[in-house]
């Protein structure tokens, strides 16, 4: 017994030193990366009707905006996995902010909507590592507060997108959508400004036998948590995810440790294909399937609001649209305020009623707001009703990305690969 106390793993490190002040700024920094994901997502929201005014698209020119960033999202959350399972996550949240900072940038200046609709494709593949930032925060948590710590992450996005729409209604009337879509990268500009002081993940480092490295990160932390590590010697852990002994998640786990460190070795196509093997299979299905009903309710509703705010609707009514030249403005700026009490709702009943049965009411919820939007109705319950539809699917999807990441890391990041496609079509 007492030389098995002379060793211990990532996972028994992070419980030991706690979450404390060095896993606060992780977090800021992991933060910034979706803040900078809900500004260009909601970005669609206003340069979409303003470029069709402006160079007399048709509704499926208008369209295909949107389209190619999530065809974007669909090869770089692969690509950028891929990367960050071989050469580091350091190295995969690089490559993803330069591309979307780049990118962005150069959208800006585009000269005709072909390379406008090149140039946000390649912004989506960027945004496609977003995956890997809220993966390589979670690396630094202990098991018992990932949960919790997942929702945080949540209240960065829905700022971003809060964000977004001020910042539109202020640039927009003014100086026009290619200073909007320049603005918009400045997030992404400062998480490269501050890369230099991001730690790469231990749990990585272990898995690629670099013990001593990942053993200097974890001296790091519990200094500045003013912590200790435990007694004895760092050794390899198995487990890239949840730890199976001290999650706190409803679900038994799917691969043994063996099968685990098998899979960590592997190359990443061959870990791709291991989502459909006999045991793995039915969760993938089921995952993949509860991440695109989440998503497209998310992602229709914002874009349902732009759409019926612009004055262009092709359903004959526009309901939101006012007099005011600033409806849109006023109508999204409106609609992502519900983020905010979509969180706070997914924060009050998560671990009152569990991960899956919070996810089936709030989607319910959602439905029941968003039928009666079948029949014409004032303005007035219009906005209401997107208000508590856009509400209850933020905490359902925000509920399903922790509930994604507790079940199985693997499949929930190839979840936003197949989500990104599904999205596509």
């Amino acid at each position: 017994m007492d030389g098995e106390n002379l060793v211990y793993t990532v996972d028994e490190a992070l419980a030991s030193v706690g979450f404390g002040k060095f896993q606060r700024l992780v977090l800021v920094y992991a933060g910034l990366a979706l803040f900078a994901d809900a500004m260009e997502v909601m970005i669609l929201s206003f340069v979409g009707p303003a470029v069709k005014s402006q160079w007399d698209l048709s509704s499926s020119q208008e369209s295909l905006l949107s389209t190619a960033v999530f065809g974007g999202r669909f090869i770089g959350s692969f690509f950028w996995g891929l990367v960050s399972d071989l050469h580091g996550r350091r190295m995969g949240f690089l490559g993803a902010t330069l591309l979307t900072c780049g990118a962005g940038l150069l959208s800006a200046f585009s000269p005709n909507y072909a390379s406008l609709v090149i140039l946000r494709c390649l912004v989506g593949s960027g945004l496609g590592g977003g995956s890997v930032f809220s993966s390589w925060f979670l690396e630094f948590v202990p098991a018992s507060h990932r949960g919790k710590r997942m929702l945080l992450l949540s209240w960065f996005w829905a700022f971003g997108s809060i964000f977004e729409a001020f910042l539109a209604w202020l640039v927009m009337p003014r100086l026009g959508w290619r200073w909007l879509l320049a603005a918009s990268c400045l997030p992404a500009f400062a998480l490269l400004l501050f890369y230099s002081h991001v730690p790469e993940s231990p749990r990585y480092l272990c898995m690629k036998g670099r013990i001593n490295d990942a053993y200097n990160i974890l001296e790091k932390i519990a200094l500045l948590n003013q912590s200790q590590l435990p007694p004895g010697e760092l050794v390899p852990d198995s487990t890239i995810g949840l730890d199976e002994e001290s999650a706190t998640s409803e679900y038994t786990p799917l691969l043994s440790t063996t099968e685990k460190m098998d899979l960590d070795f592997r190359s990443g196509f061959q870990s791709f294909l291991m989502l459909f093997s006999s045991k793995l299979i039915r969760t993938t299905l089921l995952l993949w399937e509860l991440l695109f009903g989440n998503v497209f309710s998310y992602y229709g509703i914002i874009l349902m609001t732009s759409e019926l705010s612009s004055g262009q609707s092709r359903c004959g009514s526009n309901l939101l649209k006012s007099e005011n030249p600033e409806s849109l403005y006023i109508n999204v700026f409106i609609s992502n305020l519900a983020e905010l009490p979509g969180i706070v709702l997914s924060a009050t009943i998560v671990d009152r009623i569990g991960r899956k049965l919070t996810v089936a009411v709030t989607f319910i919820l959602a439905g029941i707001f968003l039928l009666p939007l079948v029949y014409h109705q004032s303005a007035t319950l219009t906005m209401s009703f997107l208000f508590g539809a856009r509400m209850s699917t933020k905490a359902a999807l925000s509920v399903a990305t922790i509930y994604g990441h507790e079940v199985s890391p693997i499949i929930l990041c190839s979840g936003h690969f197949i989500r990104s496609k599904m999205l596509t079509g």
